[in-house]
C-alpha cells in the first residue's frame, strides 16, 4: 500500500539526529540556535525562536501583539483545529470565515466582511501550499499572523502593483511585488510548523518568525525569558536544520511529481485547486476535489494499493461540523470532497506512474 504521507528522511537527516544522540545533547541548545539561523537565512526574517509546538508559537505571537482581551481573531474554517483552541485559551474570540471553493483559501472580500463583523486580527493558514491574494489582504490594513507550515518556500508575485512594506524596518521593506516575497514575510509574525507532515519537518515543533525588526524587538524580550520546556530540543532541531538545507532539492522533486499528477487529472472529471505556477506555490501534497462519491474514490484507490485521506480531517469545520455546516457552505463542501493523494520525494518512479494512472481514471 502506498501511504498518503511519508516523511522525507534521508541519510543526512538520520546522521544529524544520531550525532545529536551520540553527543548526548538532545535538549534545547546549540542546534536550536543553528536552526534559528538557518530559518533567518532561508526566509530573510529579522529574528525567530524555535519552540516545541505550533500552538506554543501562536500563543507567544498573540502575547507579543497584546490585543485587548475578547478581541475577535479571524480564522479559516479549513485551518487546523489546534488554532481555534489556542485562540480561545489565550482569551480571544475566534471569528471563523468561509473559503473560496476554487483555492480553499479565504479571500480579500471574505476578510473584509470579517473586519466589518469585528475581526481585529487575521490568522492566515496558507493551506495546500497555496498563497492567497496577499496584495489585497495587506491593503486591508489588518494585522496578520501567517501560518506557512504548508506554504514555506512559495513566493508571492503581483506583476501589477507593489506590496506595501509592513514598516520601514522590514527586511523586505524596499522590495516591490515584482521581485517577489516569500510566504511568511507578510505577517507581523509567522509560524513555520515542523510537525510530522509539514513541508519542513523536525518531527515536531515550530519556529515563530518576526519578519520586521520592530516586531523582533518585542518578540525577543519574550524569547529571552522563555522557560526551557517551551524551547525546541536539539534532537528536533537537528532534523529540521537538514530539512531546510535540503528544501530546494526536495521541492524540485515534489514539483515534478505534482506536474505529472496534474496532467493526468485533466483527463478525468475531477479537479485540483487553482494555484500560482512555478515557485508561486509549494507542492505540499496533491489535493483532488472529487466530482462523485468519496466512498467510491477511496475504494477505487485502495484496490490499486493507494491510500488517500480527507484533506481537512483535522480542520476547524471537521471538529465543529454540527455547528458550522449550515453557515460555511464552501468549507463544508471541500471537507466532504477534497482528498489527498501521495506526493513526496521518497516515491519511486513506478509508484508515481501508478498514482498518475489512477488519477486519470478516478470515478
Amino acid at each position: 500500500m502506498i501511504q498518503t504521507f511519508s516523511s522525507t528522511i534521508r541519510r543526512k537527516e538520520m546522521d544529524a539526529v544520531l550525532t545529536c544522540m551520540v553527543d548526548e545533547k538532545i535538549g534545547p541548545g546549540e542546534l536550536n540556535v543553528r536552526l534559528i539561523q538557518a530559518v533567518k537565512d532561508f526566509f530573510a526574517c529579522s529574528g525567530a525562536v524555535a519552540l516545541r509546538s505550533p500552538a506554543i508559537a501562536l500563543r507567544y505571537a498573540l502575547k507579543a501583539l497584546d490585543l485587548p482581551a475578547k478581541s475577535s481573531i479571524m480564522i479559516s474554517a479549513l485551518a487546523p483545529v489546534w488554532q481555534i483552541f489556542t485562540v480561545e485559551e489565550a482569551g480571544y474570540v475566534p471569528l471563523v470565515l468561509d473559503v473560496d471553493e476554487t483555492t480553499g483559501l479565504i479571500t480579500t472580500d471574505i476578510v473584509s466582511e470579517g473586519i466589518k463583523n469585528g475581526g481585529r486580527l487575521l490568522l492566515l493558514h496558507e493551506t495546500m501550499g497555496i498563497m492567497p491574494d496577499m496584495q489585497g489582504i495587506m491593503e486591508l490594513g489588518i494585522p496578520v499572523i501567517e501560518d506557512v507550515s504548508q506554504s514555506a518556500g512559495a513566493v508571492y508575485t503581483d506583476m501589477n502593483s507593489d506590496i506595501p512594506a509592513m514598516d520601514e524596518n522590514s527586511p523586505a521593506g524596499d522590495e516591490s511585488a515584482k521581485s517577489g516575497k516569500k510566504a511568511g514575510m507578510f505577517g507581523l509574525f509567522s509560524i513555520l510548523g515542523l510537525e510530522e507532515y509539514d513541508i519542513i519537518t523536525g518531527g515536531g515543533g515550530a519556529v515563530l518568525m518576526a519578519p520586521g525588526k520592530r516586531e523582533w524587538v518585542v518578540l525577543k524580550k519574550i524569547a529571552d525569558v522563555l522557560p526551557e520546556t517551551d524551547l525546541l530540543p536539539d534532537i528536533n532541531s537537528a532534523l529540521a536544520c537538514v530539512q531546510i538545507k535540503e528544501y530546494q532539492r526536495n521541492e524540485a522533486v515534489r514539483k515534478d511529481i505534482f506536474t505529472l499528477y496534474q496532467r493526468s487529472l485533466l483527463s478525468g472529471k475531477n479537479r485540483t485547486y487553482i494555484r500560482a505556477p512555478d515557485e508561486g506555490s509549494a507542492a505540499w501534497s496533491f489535493p483532488v476535489i472529487i466530482a462523485g462519491s468519496f466512498k467510491d474514490v477511496k475504494q477505487y484507490a485502495v484496490r490499486k494499493d493507494i491510500e488517500i485521506r480527507p484533506a481537512y480531517e483535522h480542520s476547524v469545520i471537521s471538529r465543529f461540523d454540527d455547528e458550522m455546516s449550515l453557515s460555511f457552505h464552501h468549507a463544508k463542501s471541500l471537507l466532504l470532497r477534497c482528498v489527498l493523494f501521495p506526493l513526496y520525494p521518497r516515491l519511486g518512479k513506478s509508484q508515481i506512474q501508478k498514482i498518475a494512472r489512477v488519477l486519470g481514471t478516478l470515478p
